[in-house]
């Protein structure tokens, strides 16, 4: 019978994991290790041969090398993970963000050979990524919706009816899609069948799903999100609201909390909708509601069902370890505050140091790593497995480091963050980075005044 652990603290409770295997890489992999080790569970990393040296890899209890650099050979590519589970006795598995931690497919696979998947439940994962299915089950739950099409545009024709009754502007989207790719805004309607052409392509090529929805495009518009945690008892909490509007190419550079400029009611009615949206698929463990705020119209866009890259900025205003709650969750633990315990204190502001090149249009630029000294001092806190003489692969996301600012107040934090941005010391071989962009959008005096939105930086859309 495999052992488990019981923290002291919480003895006579149902116990956590002994082992966890960590199927992701980066600082998310290492963030995840640093929670599990805390709790005293074991952990294994799985790493493919350009991750071979990654600080994940030398953190853990154990690593296990799974494949190739490329990512459909080793971070997706199921069998050696699981593979990797069973021969390191694991007995559970935390997919991060990104790569397979939105698949119900592997999740399944964990559960058919006795793994816990630290995420949702598999039916609320394949709801929720389809990106048209979850308009339409948040539209039946009461949850607004932009004006669009509930069920996918298979064809030229479909397309023209829709569009007429939607207007212009309006945005394309994959419905697998995610992380910013399969999206395209039309504002001319001679773009509409070469951005519908275009776009199914993309997503066919990055989803293998070809299918797409259109919706009305909001136009200089408010990106905010909601954290939630939701056990396997039916509880479900709220932890607070993210203004993500700061992206490029519909990425995010730069989020906090709370959402400046946005008023006491409207954020207490998003969190409402969270929360509605969570139980109406029966969700269970981190997600993210997102949605796009305007004046007092709100609009339902996605979940996303995982840990947030952005999770430390909730984590730095509560106190909550979310990926820590994660694991409990998963054990089968209900969840260790109630929304009446919610308290968040002050402000965050969180910066994506990527190794991209902004005056090229963000193009990645990575490379061996020569001089990495992160900022430090109150208030701040750097995730990330970088470290001097690491190479950045560039078969990977570009980011590189998260620096989360605290303080009192927003003020104060812009400031904390200017300063840890300016001290933080990284260069190396035909390697850029966006840290002097961030700091250029930080001192830029209509972000400082929070009169931001989604075209802040792409005033002419993509």
């Amino acid at each position: 019978m495999t052992s488990v652990l019981v923290e002291p603290a919480e003895r006579g409770q149902r116990p956590v994991f002994d082992t966890v295997l960590v199927a992701n890489r980066g600082e998310i992999a290492l963030r995840v290790v640093r929670s599990c080790q805390e709790m005293g569970i074991r952990t294994v990393v799985v790493y493919s041969t350009a991750d071979s040296r990654s600080a994940a890899v030398l953190a853990a209890d154990e690593a296990v090398r799974i494949g190739p650099a490329a990512p459909r050979q080793s971070y997706l590519y199921a069998p050696p993970i699981i593979e990797a589970a069973r021969a390191t006795g694991a007995q559970a598995v935390h997919p991060g963000y990104g790569f397979l931690s939105e698949d119900p497919d592997f999740a399944e696979i964990c559960a058919r050979n006795g793994l816990v998947f630290i995420g949702p439940e598999p039916s609320a994962m394949r709801q929720l990524g389809d990106k048209s299915t979850a308009r339409k089950i948040m539209t039946d739950a009461g949850l607004p919706v932009l004006p669009g099409t509930i069920d996918p545009v298979g064809n030229v024709g479909d397309l023209v009816n829709a569009a007429n009754k939607i207007g212009l502007p309006l945005i394309i989207k994959a419905a697998a899609g995610g992380g910013g790719n399969g999206m395209a805004v039309v504002r001319d309607w001679a773009d509409l069948v070469p951005k519908f052409r275009s776009t199914r392509s993309v997503a066919r090529s990055v989803f293998g799903d070809e299918r797409v929805y259109i919706e009305r495009y909001l136009e200089n518009t408010r990106h905010i999100e909601v954290q939630i945690l939701a056990d396997q008892h039916g509880n479900v909490v709220a932890l607070g609201e993210r203004d993500c509007s700061v992206q490029r190419r519909h990425q995010k550079l730069i989020e906090e909390s709370p959402a400046a400029r946005i008023s006491p009611e409207i954020v207490d009615r998003l969190r409402e909708l969270a929360v509605l949206g969570a139980r109406e698929v029966g969700y269970t463990g981190a997600g993210t509601f997102e949605f796009l705020v305007q004046g007092e119209e709100i609009a339902f866009i996605e979940v996303n069902s995982r840990i947030q890259v952005e999770h430390p900025v909730t984590e730095m205003l509560t106190g909550v370890d979310l990926v820590r709650e994660q694991v409990l969750i998963a054990a089968g633990r209900e969840l260790s505050l109630r929304q009446q315990d919610v308290r968040s204190n002050g402000a965050a502001i969180e910066c994506r140091v990527n190794a991209e090149d902004p005056d090229n249009g963000f193009v990645p630029r990575p490379g061996e790593l020569l001089e990495f000294l992160p900022p430090g001092g109150p208030g701040i806190r750097v995730d990330t497995s970088a470290y001097a003489g690491w190479r950045i692969p560039a078969e990977y996301d570009s980011l590189v480091a998260k620096v989360i600012a605290w303080a009192p107040d927003r003020e104060r934090a812009l400031a904390r963050m200017n300063r840890a941005l300016r001290e933080f010391r990284i260069s190396g071989e035909r390697v850029r980075t966006t840290r002097d962009a961030l700091r250029a959008i930080i001192a830029d005096p209509v972000f400082q005044e929070a009169r931001h939105t989604t075209s802040f930086l792409e005033p002419q859309g993509p």
